[in-house]
């Protein structure tokens, strides 16, 4: 194995809900598919990470361990308000992403990188936190909660970046959910993770400006292959090529 792993990374842009989901789990279950035939001796083929950064129109997601009562609209509301609904197979609670949100979907093989998902998820955080320090912006953790908060140690403690995975074989999908530009109204419709005595916020919203999510994504781009200490490569992540 190379001393320093390779991500193939993807824009996505602005993408419909499942049709990211559906590319995720393409990309997924070929890597583990590849993993499988290196052990059993079928390939010497090296599996491949990828990154996908993107979009999406108004969309509330449910993940496998989350309770449905937290979404607080049925279904004439959320068409009202231009919103779908999924329930899916990712840890955590209920979010919610839309446009101005930057998403991020790492498929890694953690095998490249260390086997521990606990600290995937904090080296994720990291990412997210040493971002906000290029703008400024102090952020942090709060013990047994999954995400980036600002104000973590006082009772005002905001999140401005939610965390959810899914992982088999060490390999991993969905991921993070970070509030560039974000319309915070739309949080308002459900109970953001299953936790109701917290607020959610944005970048926008904390510096009083819309950000340029091109820039941000940018920045944290190189945040992850330096906490990840990987290198990117040009190949496509084009599913349409995935075996």
């Amino acid at each position: 194995m190379a001393d320093q792993p390779t991500v193939i990374y993807k824009n996505l842009g602005l993408i419909d809900y499942k049709e990211a989901w559906e590319y995720q789990e393409k990309l997924f279950r070929s890597t583990i598919d590849q993993k499988i035939k290196v052990r059993k001796g079928e390939s010497d083929l090296p599996t491949k990470n990828y990154l996908l950064f993107c979009e999406h129109p108004h969309v509330y997601t449910l993940g496998k361990s989350g309770d449905k009562e937290n979404l607080l609209l049925d279904q004439n509301q959320l068409t009202e308000h231009e919103a779908t609904y999924y329930e899916i197979d990712r840890g955590g609670d209920i979010t919610y992403h839309g446009p101005g949100q930057l998403v991020v979907y790492p498929i890694f093989d953690l095998d490249h990188f260390f086997s521990d998902i606990h600290k995937y998820l904090r080296f994720l955080e990291e990412a997210v936190i040493k971002t906000l320090a290029e703008y400024g912006i102090e952020a942090g953790r709060i013990e047994g909660l999954t995400g980036v908060w600002m104000d973590w140690d006082k009772p005002t403690a905001r999140k401005i970046c939610a965390l959810g995975v899914r992982s088999s074989r060490w390999v991993t999908m969905h991921g993070i959910g970070f509030n560039v530009n974000s319309k915070l109204e739309y949080f308002s419709h459900i109970i953001p993770c299953g936790i109701q005595d917290k607020a959610v916020t944005s970048m926008e919203h904390e510096l009083g400006r819309e950000l340029n999510i091109s820039e941000v994504s940018d920045v944290l781009k190189e945040k992850l292959a330096e906490q990840f200490n990987f290198i990117y490569t040009e190949d496509e992540a084009d599913p349409s090529q995935v075996n």
